[in-house]
């Protein structure tokens, strides 16, 4: 209970307890030990009283009251054990039973389990409802409404947790049944498949398909989400070492929410093309960048081998070109998917074992400028408030990002806290899900960011509307990006952007009024040549209103992979060492070569699209890539891939036969997520544990193993017994995480840094008194108009649009071979606004062909009036469609982010959409059916 808030002083059973005003019934007497019969209750859930299964008794009162609706009063006088209140509730669960299937649709079916706690056998009165036809039109979820209770659990998960607003109850008295929609199968239906509705569902009416809802299990292992930065606890139920259902968890970034990739993309790793021993190229076999990637064929392109003969040929190979040709001739991509310890291992065998800082990762791809201009302005480039700060806000911009599709989770705070009256104004090229709840859209033309922004903070100045206070005190460098923004008054931005001047200044009025203010952003924002530009706007917005270092305010750029913070963290950047400390500052140069025993390159290293350019130019000749995809994931793909043919030597570490191992001389197959132990950050700086739930397939090893065996082989001694030793030596050198023990992790499961130490309880919010800047001061940094480097013309009058969608990650490695994922997401497509499809002279479902300067790829066209006339929208997770062959690698500046978003293409119908299936498709399990294997 809040010792702020007055208690209420009343009984339950002869009792005397204290309560709350806003606590129920319901409540009190579980605090009090008293287990009361609930069906339609469920934390978190609003309440609902409608089941009456946790009547009690009231002194004085006629009717018995629903305990989970009902508050105390003082002086009250309750019994949850009068003879009047127990039968009525048996005769709520009697009257169920009479209505409900012989057979159970769920092990944890809670009627029958509280009907056995009461006493309650078989009903004594005849079913009064038809029986409803089973549902099996959803690759995921069972509708079995034969086992409904209307108990609207369900509704509320969907319409108040998720705010999806896809079930509903229709119909009155015994003509009532749970929707989808208008009456639609739940499969033809807009469900997403958060399966919310399903972990909410007290009798298996809807539970996960395929039986799993009755597979006991052989354990549950507490773990954390393998996908997106959002860090969400989930709960996975192993049998005979397959996970057969996954449950969220209360989580501090989730409470128990999940997406449809948490829930159900987890049987990637029971995929038959798991890497189970190790590979070596075969003789006289060429490596070829154009290749038609066949993983049925694999051994006519590699052979097995031992891992002792792999490691030395990895390994050996490596130090060889090292030794001949200088550190410098080797680089490393580490992975965002994998640990911090793995992350931290990898950056310090590039450079202890290679000699150099040619190592990078993903973030490269997502969120460099963001970081670089974080870095700039406020000396730190993580977030400054967790997204749960949505709550606390009364205005949130989101820019720029997609987070009903990228970040679903937290999508579903951001549509609550609109429900409580906070003010959300979405701004991006492409109406998303998430602007049906905006106070305002503001759809802007591609490539204007600069503009819209800087017209913004115009009307800030002009208007007086800076905080004048925070920015004496607090910041420097004001008077110039006042004199720049000057010259971008709303009415002269308006036709650039497409975004009339008077919604510009509504806008900016709003933001530099409200108590509180925060701007999240994705890679809207960041992947474009001018992406440190656009951060550095949304910088100077927060920092002349003084909106950040307060709960409900700051900046947050949301984070893409499950740990492209913790990699960040670790130093897997070519031009940072843990922490950030810059590698060529000579204190922390000489910090980390004390600590590690060898001297250090003291020259930053290439990014991942320099590396590319440098192999080509006969550079780099060698290369150590774990679980990275490069061949999908870098512009100009095509490129990429001639340049990783080019190596002399290349090892791959991975699950898969991904697209980037086809062109290895060496594969060593490594863990998936579930098959370790380690160490996550989330997005809002959030270090959580996951856990190893199953043992690897075959001859696969663990990813902190490979490593150290790879650095043996480099001449480093390494011994570490496992994660915790990893993480140990990480807090010694990284000071905001120096109060995080791996006991605390285990025990709590999750810590916010900074944490400086032992037993603080971490900062949520950061930069409340000074930044992190040599003078403790933030600094404006103004910006101009820069156009895209590509620009539409005549031949290629299109613009591409590349990013993700919900139900596929990534370079979709993983979610494609995940079965529910493929059967809901199976075909590659692009997102063409209706009327464009029309002048095509095509309709949705066609094939189109979109072609750039750099290639061309088929797919089919799916009609999308929130994509922008005039530009197209594609993913890039689709092998036979790979996007990233056509987008342009022309780099931003300071962040050596390539410009993803924004590139010419042509558009035609007609086309062949080449080498489907290539991943085999996903297996759908039948958990019942693996169990009895």
């Amino acid at each position: 209970m809040n010792a702020n808030v007055p208690t209420v002083t009343f009984e339950i059973d002869g009792r005397a307890v204290e309560a709350q005003p806003f606590d129920t019934l319901f409540d009190a007497a579980a605090r009090a030990g008293i287990d009361l019969p609930h069906l339609c209750h469920k934390d978190g859930l609003e309440p609902a009283g409608n089941c009456r299964a946790c009547v009690v008794e009231v002194d004085g009162e006629r009717t018995l009251a629903p305990s989970c609706c009902r508050h105390p009063a003082p002086g009250m006088k309750v019994r949850t054990d009068s003879e009047r209140a127990v039968a009525a509730r048996k005769m709520v669960l009697e009257l169920l039973l009479s209505d409900l299937p012989a057979t159970a649709r769920t092990r944890d079916d809670e009627v029958a389990q509280w009907a056995g706690k009461l006493g309650v056998g078989a009903s004594r009165f005849p079913a009064t409802r038809a029986v409803p036809a089973p549902d099996p039109s959803h690759a995921a979820i069972e509708v079995n409404l034969d086992a409904c209770i209307q108990c609207t659990r369900c509704v509320r998960a969907c319409r108040d947790e998720q705010v999806n607003d896809v079930i509903g109850l229709a119909g009155r008295g015994e003509n009532a049944r749970i929707v989808f929609d208008q009456g639609d199968p739940m499969g033809a239906s807009t469900c997403v498949a958060c399966g919310e509705c399903v972990q909410a569902c007290p009798t298996g009416a809807l539970a996960p398909a395929r039986g799993a809802a009755l597979t006991v299990p052989d354990k549950q292992v507490d773990s954390v989400c393998p996908y997106c930065g959002v860090g969400c606890q989930l709960t996975y139920h192993v049998k005979d070492n397959r996970i057969v259902r996954v449950e969220g968890r209360d989580g501090p970034a989730n409470h128990g929410r999940l997406c449809v990739k948490g829930r159900y993309g987890y049987d990637y790793a029971h995929h038959p093309q798991r890497l189970t021993v190790p590979l070596i190229r075969r003789e006289g076999v060429p490596k070829r960048g154009d290749f038609t990637m066949d993983p049925e064929r694999v051994l006519d392109v590699f052979r097995e081998a031992t891992w002792e003969e792999a490691l030395e040929a990895a390994g050996g190979g490596l130090a060889r070109i090292r030794d001949a040709h200088g550190g410098r001739a080797l680089a490393g991509f580490g992975s965002a998917k994998g640990s911090n310890e793995e992350a931290y291992l990898f950056q310090k065998l590039v450079r202890t074992g290679f000699g150099s800082n040619n190592v990078d990762h993903c973030t490269r791809l997502c969120h460099a400028s963001s970081v670089a201009a974080l870095l700039e302005g406020i000396g730190s480039g993580a977030v400054s408030n967790p997204v749960m700060d949505v709550t606390r806000a009364e205005v949130v911009i989101v820019i720029g990002a997609n987070p009903t599709v990228n970040h679903p989770v937290a999508a579903t705070w951001i549509k609550n806290a609109v429900r409580t009256g906070v003010k959300l104004i979405v701004a991006d090229p492409r109406r998303s899900d998430l602007a049906r709840h905006a106070h305002r859209f503001l759809q802007f033309k591609p490539d204007t960011d600069v503009a819209l922004l800087n017209a913004m903070m115009h009307t800030i100045v002009e208007e007086g509307l800076v905080d004048p206070a925070f920015i004496a005190d607090r910041t420097s460098g004001y008077d110039a990006l006042a004199a720049n923004v000057a010259n971008y008054s709303p009415e002269a931005m308006a036709p650039i952007c497409g975004i009339d001047a008077e919604t510009i200044r509504y806008v900016a009025r709003l933001y530099a009024t409200a108590k509180g203010a925060m701007i999240l952003w994705g890679m809207g924002i960041s992947q474009h040549v001018h992406g440190t530009d656009n951060a550095r706007c949304l910088i100077a917005l927060a920092l002349m209103t003084g909106q950040i270092g307060r709960p409900g305010t700051g900046l947050h750029p949301l984070r893409g992979q499950n740990n492209v913070q913790g990699a960040s963290d670790a130093g897997l950047i070519p031009m940072m060492y843990p922490d950030y400390r810059r590698v060529d500052e000579p204190e922390a140069q000489a910090k980390f070569e004390a600590a590690w025993g060898r001297a250090l390159d003291g020259k930053p290293g290439l990014t991942v699209v320099e590396i590319m350019d440098d192999i080509l130019a006969d550079g780099i000749k060698g290369m150590y890539i774990m679980g990275e995809n490069p061949a999908m994931s870098d512009p100009d793909a095509n490129h990429a891939r001639e340049a990783l043919a080019a190596l002399q030597h290349l090892v791959v570490q991975d699950i898969f036969l991904t697209e980037t191992a086809y062109l290895a001389d060496v594969i060593l197959p490594a863990s998936s997520f579930a098959e370790k132990t380690g160490s996550f950050t989330n997005t809002d700086r959030v270090v959580q544990l996951g856990r190893q739930a199953l043992n690897p397939p075959g001859d696969a090893r663990q990813d902190l193993w490979i490593i150290q065996q790879v650095a043996r082989r480099l001449g480093l001694p390494w011994k570490y017994d496992g994660p915790a030793a990893v993480f140990d030596e990480m807090r010694k050198l990284m000071p905001s995480i120096a109060g995080i023990t791996w006991d605390r992790l285990e025990r709590d499961g999750a810590v916010t840094y900074p944490c400086r130490a032992e037993g603080d309880p971490g900062e949520p919010v950061v930069f409340t008194q000074a930044f992190p800047r040599e003078s403790g001061r933030a600094r404006f940094v103004p910006a101009d108009i820069i156009p895209a480097d590509e620009r539409p013309d005549a031949e290629y009058p299109v613009v591409l649009i590349t990013g993700r969608q919900l139900e596929h990650w990534h370079t979709g490695s993983m979610t494609r071979r995940a079965g529910v994922l493929d059967a809901l997401e199976p075909d590659p497509v692009a997102l063409v606004h209706p009327l464009d499809l029309e002048a095509l002279g095509g309709r949705p479902g066609d094939v189109i062909t979109i072609a750039s300067r750099r290639g061309e790829v088929a797919l089919y066209a799916r009609a999308d009036d929130g994509t922008p006339r005039g530009a197209v929208f594609v993913p890039f997770c689709y092998y036979e469609a790979a996007i990233n062959r056509l987008t342009n690698a022309a780099l931003d500046p300071f962040g050596k982010i390539p410009e993803f978003k924004y590139c010419a293409v042509r558009v035609q119908v007609g086309g062949h959409v080449a080498g489907q299936g290539s991943y085999g498709g996903g297996q759908i399990l039948d958990p019942v059916a693996q169990s009895q294997a």
